[in-house]
């Protein structure tokens, strides 16, 4: 990777704060071009450390690959702690930018590369502003947060220690440039997965009736989950069910002994994962011995919902409203959107809200996150840095130089 790095600028505070989202913008696409999967983060954890280092800022590492860094520890406010994460996903870049990833297979398609440089940003502001801190600011570069689990492992690694709230926040395409949500409650869904395993007994496909057909019974369970969010659960409370993958191998005029079912689950009430569960174990199995058939399942679950506490979501909406003006919120988006974030480790931890910020301008950011085609926004670096510095309780650029973004 590059040694492009953030470092201390002692020009004015217009020409600070141009550089500064120059700098964003140059590191951001660093990281682009240079992506790497969960739990593998090194030299992206070594930029992110080189610019804490060049900064001045004190940091440790946590998590492994992750990096905790401080500010202004001996003031006495509260403690806020604001959070990116850092991985990228295991899928082949389509796009053609001069920035795009080089690591064949590898892509930052989700944002995280958009996330580290905002919160980079926000450390240079910051420290240049150290002395006017309120209280202390903690800066969480978390790995690990597309399916590893890395706030979890954050947070056993001591990263919330002495905080009195954290926020975060997800690039999102399908809300409108300078819109954005930050509801009191569930803003995003938690998930889980799971796998189905159907063994019967195959034989000929010309004698049906001297077999236990697994493919038969994969289809009738199938079908059968659709009635769980149907007909189970209340329409109050949003969920999704969803079989995203049936195998069954064998040749045309094979029936096989064994299918396998896999799916995803999504969930806004924490209360509904037992019973969800539950019902795809019930039937599974039930539908499964109707076909003669025997059902194994294994259910995974993931993240829970992220759940912002009313308090800290008032005071990320005022810092929102500050920089968007006071139409930013996006009412035509149903929230929680069924996607999941681990930042709901955090929110059971400590009071906290997470924020969902729109990134379509209509210049080809409104593809979604995980699409082969994503990019993120760069208009977005100054924005969010802004409301960092607010939540943080910093001096913010005046209003003219905030308009050259």
């Amino acid at each position: 990777m590059e040694d492009i790095i953030f470092k201390p600028d002692t020009s004015d505070g217009a020409k600070r704060w141009q550089n500064l989202v120059r700098a964003s913008v140059d590191f951001r696409r660093n990281l682009h071009r240079h992506p790497e999967l969960t739990w593998h983060e090194e030299q992206t954890a070594a930029s992110i450390r080189a610019s804490l280092d060049a900064l001045g800022i004190k940091w440790r590492t946590c998590a492994g690959t992750g990096t905790v860094a401080y500010l202004a520890e001996n003031a006495s406010g509260r403690h806020v702690g604001l959070r990116a994460d850092i991985d990228a996903l295991p899928i082949h870049e389509a796009s053609k930018h001069d920035w795009s990833s080089t690591s064949d297979g590898c892509m930052h398609a989700c944002g995280h590369d958009g996330h580290s440089a905002a919160l980079m940003s926000t450390a240079a502001w910051l420290k240049a502003h150290e002395s006017e801190l309120p209280g202390p600011v903690t800066l969480l570069f978390q790995p690990a947060e597309e399916g590893g689990h890395g706030a979890k492992k954050m947070i056993e690694d001591g990263a919330l220690e002495g905080l009195d709230m954290i926020f975060g926040w997800h690039n999102w395409p399908a809300i409108p440039f300078g819109k954005a949500v930050c509801p009191d409650g569930a803003v995003m869904a938690g998930n889980g997965t799971f796998r189905i395993t159907l063994q019967g007994a195959g034989g000929h496909a010309s004698q049906p009736e001297n077999t236990r057909d697994p493919v038969l019974a994969a289809s009738a369970v199938t079908m059968a989950l659709q009635q769980i969010i149907a007909r189970r659960i209340t329409p109050q409370n949003a969920a999704v069910v969803s079989v995203t993958s049936i195998e069954a191998p064998s040749g045309e005029t094979v029936i096989p002994d064994s299918a396998k079912l896999a799916g995803s689950i999504r969930i806004a009430d924490p209360a509904d994962r037992a019973r969800i569960d539950g019902m795809i174990q019930d039937i599974a199995k039930t539908q499964a011995a109707a076909y003669g058939v025997d059902a194994t399942v294994e259910i995974f679950p993931r993240y829970d919902a992220t759940i912002n506490h009313s308090n800290e979501a008032a005071r990320m909406r005022a810092a929102i409203a500050a920089d968007l003006g006071e139409h930013w919120h996006y009412d035509q988006l149903p929230v929680p959107i069924m996607a999941s974030e681990d930042f709901s480790y955090y929110l059971k931890e400590l009071p906290g809200a997470f924020a969902l910020i729109g990134a379509d301008d209509g210049q080809g950011h409104h593809e979604p996150c995980h699409s082969p085609r994503y990019d993120f926004n760069d208009r977005l670096l100054p924005i969010v840095t802004r409301i960092y510095a607010r939540l943080a309780g910093a001096p913010l650029p005046s209003q003219s130089t905030a308009q050259e973004d």
